[in-house]
């Protein structure tokens, strides 16, 4: 039963009126004014209702629905309103209370059952509101992907930016104008999509081989985080200073990333850390400080090295380097130093309630010091003495070789 007090916000398909509910249907035919976009306007007859066009701007909808006018006002949404669609964002900005939805089958659901696919298990994204690159991690991972491309991410540059990082082992789908007498599926393989024209009402549906390994054969052992030193290009004369891949994997696990967060890696060296930790925190930001021009020009090469668009150089000395950097959700300590006490005190000052930092030494001298100011943080400070030793071969035989001991701290800033 509809409340009358409610805005109905309409999902409609590209059948138009005919394709409704019957309660969709009498709401569209006795509004006084419908509100949507082009696409969803275009699919209904002239009638005797005002029309209004969403546009780029969100906020002049917004205000016409918020001021009552006594008229009967419906909005139109393509597909379902809840799916990438209008409704979520009317209902955040003027309450849930406001408006009625009914639904109407999205496109993503109609794509997949013209490829005969089940969407339950799939990984669903609308490309109009994420950067492709963002999301080629999760799609490497996939089994299946529903894509809702744009008029600047087209089927063609998304089969073109898979195959340009190895993600070959999918069969794609584009589907257009679904529900529509024009309605057309375009099978094949992503080579074949390149170059080639779509409606701009499509979807972009991927389905991975049987049988296909996890990854292309020259990314195996490329990590996102315990990466082989060798992997990552280091100054000659320094050479051996990287943090090493084993301290890194625990480093990274006790920074605890989120996908968004703010990382600041100081004394970044060659940027291992730093590269690694952009890969974890992908829609985030890596802040990687350091003072060697040189060290600092090597970060540079190994970001684009693996690829990293979220890491951010920064040529200076901690703590002035930092003082206009966003404060951070975790921060890395790294180096030898006399100054590693005095970098970790100014460190967790701009740290941010209940975020991380971890700080690596190698000498004990500093460990006394480091653990005092931590413990001035909180009373539950981490810490470890790690001892490794890399077995290698020597005529046939296991020999292992120890690195030097490291001592790491981790510590949570208390809300």
């Amino acid at each position: 039963m509809m409340n009358p007090e409610r805005i109905p916000i309409v999902g409609i398909g590209q059948d138009g009126l005919g394709g409704l509910s019957g309660v969709g249907r009498r709401l569209v035919e006795e509004a006084d004014l419908l509100v949507g976009d082009s696409i969803a306007l275009g699919l209904l007859p002239e009638s005797k209702a005002e029309r209004l066009e969403i546009g780029t701007d969100f906020d002049i909808v917004v205000e016409q629905l918020a001021a009552p006018t006594g008229q009967r006002i419906v909005v139109l949404a393509v597909g379902d309103p809840l799916f990438y669609g209008v409704a979520r964002y009317l209902c955040d900005r003027l309450g849930k209370d406001r408006f009625e939805v009914v639904p109407h089958v999205s496109t993503m659901q109609l794509a997949f059952a013209r490829v005969k696919e089940s969407w339950e298990e799939a990984f669903l994204t609308n490309l109009a509101g994420h950067n492709l690159q963002s999301v080629l991690e999760t799609i490497r991972g996939a089994e299946k992907v529903g894509l809702f491309t744009s008029e600047t991410i087209t089927p063609s540059d998304v089969a073109r930016n898979l195959l340009d990082v190895g993600l070959d082992y999918f069969t794609a789908y584009v589907c257009e104008n679904l529900g529509s007498p024009d309605e057309r599926v375009t099978h094949g393989e992503l080579e074949e999509l390149i170059g080639q024209e779509f409606s701009p009402l499509n979807v972009m549906v991927l389905i991975r081989k049987p049988h296909m390994p996890d990854r292309p054969s020259e990314w195996v052992g490329r990590r996102l985080f315990g990466n082989r030193d060798e992997a990552f290009l280091q100054s000659k004369p320094k050479r051996g200073l990287l943090t090493p891949s084993e301290i890194r994997g625990m480093v990274l696990a006790e920074m605890d990333l989120g996908p968004a967060s703010v990382v600041w890696d100081v004394g970044a060296g060659s940027g291992s850390v730093a590269i690694e930790a952009a890969q974890l925190a992908s829609k985030g930001q890596v802040f990687a400080i350091e003072v060697d021009p040189e060290d600092h020009e090597l970060i540079r090469a190994n970001a684009k090295r693996f690829g990293v668009k979220n890491l951010i150089p920064i040529l200076g000395k901690a703590p002035e380097a930092w003082r206009d950097l966003p404060d951070p959700d975790a921060v890395f300590v790294g180096g030898t130093g006399r100054e590693s006490a005095r970098l970790v005190e100014a460190a967790v000052k701009r740290l941010r309630a209940g975020g991380r930092l971890v700080t690596t030494m190698g000498s004990i001298d500093n460990v006394s010091e480091i653990h005092r100011i931590l413990h001035q943080v909180s009373r539950d400070v981490a810490v470890w003495m790690l001892n490794i030793a890399r077995g290698t071969y020597q005529l046939e035989r296991i020999r292992f070789e120890s690195l030097n001991p490291v001592f790491l701290m981790a510590v949570v800033k208390p809300e």
